[in-house]
């Protein structure tokens, strides 16, 4: 197997766990991002580490570029090289658009927006010297449709941003060989669902559906796919 790192941001939160489970099959060098849970990440790095791949954890907190910049650099000196930067969901509230108080706005923008632009960035120049990256951001299902988001607002409004994001660095980077694509989720199994929802059987997907096209974007096998937003919910909301 060809020696190649992947970055998985916010790697104890509920996708990112299987995330990096998923890419331990395809990566032999995985670099684990926590904020918090350190005793998450040193499990994370166990398991990884049980199939004779390299792995280590990395604290950071990622709503500051200067969180973003070490980051990076940390992994770059541990592992020589990056070739994979996933870049996790954030925080998320399910609150009326009009009881948002300002640490909402900031708490959700920062953690789903920002810190997802400070990775990359600071990710594309060690890209950029090997002429080869991917880069994979996640979205939600519905980062497509510019409709009223009452409940949710902050956070559609910083997943609509990454996408625009994602595909401003997609047409920025073809010439580099980088990659830049986009997951959307639906409702997840374990996950924070809206309140009193009722969902029909199968209206859930899997955490490990979602790892699965994340899998398939970091891979050779979506080397001509660039700017794409790969919505994984199935019929929900269709």
């Amino acid at each position: 197997m060809e020696a190649k790192v992947a970055l998985i941001t916010g790697a104890t939160g509920h996708l990112g766990q299987s995330v990096v489970k998923r890419l331990g099959q395809d990566f032999n060098q995985l670099a684990i991002h926590y904020y918090q849970n350190e005793t998450l990440a040193r499990g994370l790095k166990a398991e990884i580490e049980k199939s004779d791949k390299k792995a280590g954890i990395f604290q950071a907190d990622l709503t500051s570029e200067a969180g973003a910049e070490k980051l990076v650099r940390e992994v770059v000196k541990e592992f020589g090289q990056l070739d994979l930067l996933v870049n996790m969901p954030g925080a998320i509230r399910n609150k009326s658009w009009d009881e948002l108080s300002q640490s909402d706005w900031e708490d959700i923008i920062r953690s789903n927006l920002e810190s997802s632009y400070f990775c990359l960035k600071h990710a594309l120049p060690v890209m950029r010297a090997r002429k080869s990256g991917r880069i994979v951001n996640i979205g939600f299902h519905l980062v497509e449709h510019l409709g009223s988001f009452p409940g949710i607002t902050p956070y559609a409004v910083a997943k609509i941003g990454l996408l625009i994001l994602t595909r401003t660095a997609a047409v920025a980077e073809v010439a580099n060989n980088i990659t830049v694509n986009m997951v959307s989720p639906g409702l997840i199994e374990g996950g924070q669902l809206p309140a009193g929802l009722k969902l029909r059987p199968g209206q859930t997907g899997k955490v490990e559906d979602v790892a699965e096209a994340v899998a398939f974007l970091a891979s050779d096998r979506a080397a001509a796919l660039t700017g794409v937003n790969l919505i994984v919910a199935g019929t929900w909301k269709m």
